[in-house]
């Protein structure tokens, strides 16, 4: 174990101590938001990024060391160990090296080869690599002549089929060759027989005749290609230019030393190329690829996913939430400024489907509602319907001159809250169509606590996120909401069981267990209290305690992130300033001031305190209770309508990012479609990746570049005139 530490610890830039440090507190049950906030006296100040690094790195490093032992312990059991394999496993430093020492003895169908060495062939074999001359391998091969042998011919055969496999399976030839084909192989794709039938809408035209070099293929690509290839309308292969192919040949023959059967070599090299080694290869070439794409893909799934729960959330706000619609017209919750839902309500306000009469009731309703409710926004899912709902809601405010405004919010992933169990757990009572509505005006004023209720795949910030590795993906999703919601932290008398679930310690059977206790004993009084919930010990309370805050409870200290291990730290360093807690407690002004002075490094040092924990603590006493989210842009809030007609090239308008991907962004500008800000319109510089400048739910300011009015779409610039 020491000497994995020691590896990771120069792989990572990072002392042993650290490494040994932070591994100890993940094998005891540490959860990674606990150690960061804190631990930090231990990991030497780690952040979440780096303990989450230590921890992959660790976790390859024993996935390594127990194949090693697999791999050894297999072989051994077929009799087949020399200290020669015992050292080449030993020395590899990845699960591919020892996966390549291990191919030739892993159990596998019989081939040619292994029949032809059955019938003792193997040494004819042998004899070939020294012969002087075809004719010495001829009259060779008579000695081998039996039943099952029964001529030169069969002899000769059988032994280069040999040779053909022994050189497969020699480690460095594959290593050697798989880099080759990574660096200089092309990936060709072309229209299978079954394409007309069944790619239609010829979403995969461009892929019908296309080759591009493996080397700078992007993930977008390489996964699109997958899909094409998985739905039977592509046919894939990595070919080879052919120098290059002459150069994956030489690879083996240089070892042929003996010049006198050279062409018979050349025979077996390429046999052995195109029956054994290329396929066998490429199907590893494509799993890399796929493997890097798929990572590709989900750190950029991450990316959106991290900045679109960091949206800053608009508190204490009114809301009227319409789920637009046209045959079943549009669904209607009222929310009153804490969340809470107040009523529901369906308006037909579609111009071309509904009656002026039913057009009239809407536009009565939504002033009553307006006013009677006093609505700061008027929150529009981005669904069908969309746009012709703005439209009208942008007119009654107008003409009725309404002191509200209006957003459209991204809908998505709202209709599978609305069937899920939460929801009906939440409003037993309601339809999924006014439960959906209410998701879509809750995510406006909270969006981390109405968005941690749906699977993150649902919620529209990625690509190609059902082609990719769905357990690696669920595992980077949950790290990712986990990391905000305990960046955030949560109000434990008003959090629901979902948002608790992502709390350090908190597991999904112990965050309902709370929310049933708060329901049977009123609201908590005291943190201590959460060791009373079935399912919470020690442990457990210890990882979830400081991210959990009693707004109005017994101890002013339980609405900080002061840790309950540190709040005699907390009383002592306020008994320095000369205060106790409820003096504290009484006039947070009045005590601010007197803590302004304090110098918290002195105090650390004379009481032999961790000096991060002591700043940490002194923060969190003279600043009040900060959430991160408050930092972000807020959602564009809008009184009147953009229609794709208004626009003209080189205008000027504001948009909200919705969607960052590897080529580009999709920004909301208030049209029906999201209009594309491609990576080369991002600036005047090169860009590489747009993640870099771009995140979800950032406000932009882009210029129209281009208009396609037929099929709506819209292309943006960021570049300077």
């Amino acid at each position: 174990m020491e000497k994995i530490f020691e590896q990771v610890a120069k792989e990572l830039g990072l002392s042993p101590a650290q490494i040994t440090n932070t591994m100890q507190l993940l094998d005891e049950g540490a959860t990674i938001p606990f150690i960061a906030r804190y631990r930090k006296e231990v990991t030497n100040n780690l952040d979440e990024i780096e303990i989450g690094k230590i921890l992959e790195t660790v976790t390859y490093q024993r996935s390594l060391e127990k194949r090693k032992e697999e791999v050894i312990r297999l072989i051994e059991e077929q009799g087949k160990l020399t200290d020669e394999i015992v050292k080449s496993v030993a020395l590899a430093t990845k699960l591919q090296e020892v996966e390549d020492i291990y191919f030739p003895y892993r159990k596998k169908r019989k081939t040619k080869a292994d029949t032809a060495k059955e019938r003792g062939l193997e040494p004819l074999a042998n004899y070939m690599l020294e012969a002087l001359s075809n004719e010495d391998v001829i009259e060779k091969a008579r000695e081998f002549i039996t039943e099952e042998v029964p001529s030169v011919e069969e002899a000769v055969e059988g032994a280069m089929l040999i040779l053909a496999q022994n050189i497969s399976e020699t480690p460095t030839y594959r290593e050697q060759i798989r880099e080759i084909m990574l660096t200089k192989g092309i990936i060709a794709t072309k229209e299978s027989k079954k394409a007309r039938e069944l790619d239609i809408k010829k979403v995969y035209s461009d892929y019908y005749q296309y080759n591009e070099p493996i080397s700078k293929m992007p993930s977008h690509r390489i996964l699109a290609v997958n899909r094409g290839e998985s739905e039977e309308v592509l046919t894939v292969s990595i070919e080879f230019e052919d120098e290059i192919r002459i150069r994956v040949e030489r690879v083996i023959l240089k070892d042929f030393k003996n010049k006198n059967l050279q062409d018979t070599y050349q025979k077996i090299v390429v046999d052995a190329l195109d029956r054994l080694i290329l396929p066998s290869i490429e199907r590893e070439v494509r799993n890399i690829l796929t493997d890097k794409a798929e990572e590709e893909a989900i750190k950029v799934f991450k990316e959106n996913l991290k900045n679109l729960l960091m949206q800053a959330p608009l508190k204490e706000k009114s809301i009227l939430a319409l789920d637009p619609g046209y045959r079943t017209g549009c669904k209607v919750a009222i929310i009153d400024k804490n969340g809470f839902y107040i009523g529901n309500d369906v308006f037909f306000l579609v111009a071309d489907m509904h009656t002026p009469k039913q057009l009239e009731t809407a536009e009565k309703k939504i002033v009553d509602y307006v006013k009677k409710y006093n609505i700061d926004i008027i929150v529009i899912g981005n669904g069908t319907a969309s746009r012709e709902t703005e439209s009208f809601v942008a007119d009654v405010i107008r003409k009725n001159n309404l002191n509200t405004k209006y957003l459209i919010a991204n809908e998505a992933g709202a209709s599978i809250y609305s069937a899920s169990k939460i929801a009906a757990e939440e409003f037993p009572d309601l339809d999924v169509t006014v439960r959906g509505a209410i998701s879509i005006g809750r995510r406006i004023q909270d969006p981390l606590a109405e968005l941690v209720k749906i699977d993150p795949k649902s919620i529209g910030v990625g690509m190609y996120q059902h082609d990719v590795n769905q357990g690696k993906l669920d595992e980077s999703l949950d790290a990712v909401i986990a990391y905000v919601v305990n960046s955030v932290g949560a109000n434990l008398n008003t959090a629901s069981w979902a948002l608790l679930s992502h709390i350090s310690g908190i597991k999904k059977n112990m965050a309902k267990n709370i929310v049933d206790y708060r329901k049977e004993n009123g609201n908590f009084k005291n943190r201590k209290e959460l060791l009373k919930v079935k399912g919470i010990g020690a442990k457990a309370y210890e990882q979830m305690a400081g991210f959990l805050v009693i707004v109005d409870g017994e101890n002013v200290l339980d609405n900080t992130i002061i840790h309950p291990e540190s709040y005699h730290k907390a009383i002592e360093l306020l008994a320095e300033s000369g205060l106790t807690v409820d003096e504290y407690g009484a006039d947070l002004n009045v005590a601010r001031e007197k803590l302004k002075e304090f110098d918290y490094a002195k105090f650390a040092k004379e009481k032999e305190y961790g000096v991060e924990t002591v700043k940490d603590i002194y923060e969190a006493l003279i600043r009040d209770r900060r959430d991160p989210r408050d930092s972000f842009e807020k959602p564009l809030l809008k009184s009147d309508i953009l229609k794709i007609e208004n626009l003209q090239p080189g205008m000027e308008i504001e948009g909200t990012v919705r969607n960052v991907v590897k080529f580009g962004a999709f920004i909301d500008i208030g049209l029906k479609n999201d209009a594309l800000l491609h990576i080369s319109e991002i600036s005047n510089k090169f860009i590489d990746d747009p993640s870099k400048v771009l995140s979800v739910g950032q406000i932009i300011k882009v210029r129209i570049k281009d208009i396609d009015k037929e099929r709506e779409r819209v292309g943006l610039t960021k570049k300077e005139k």
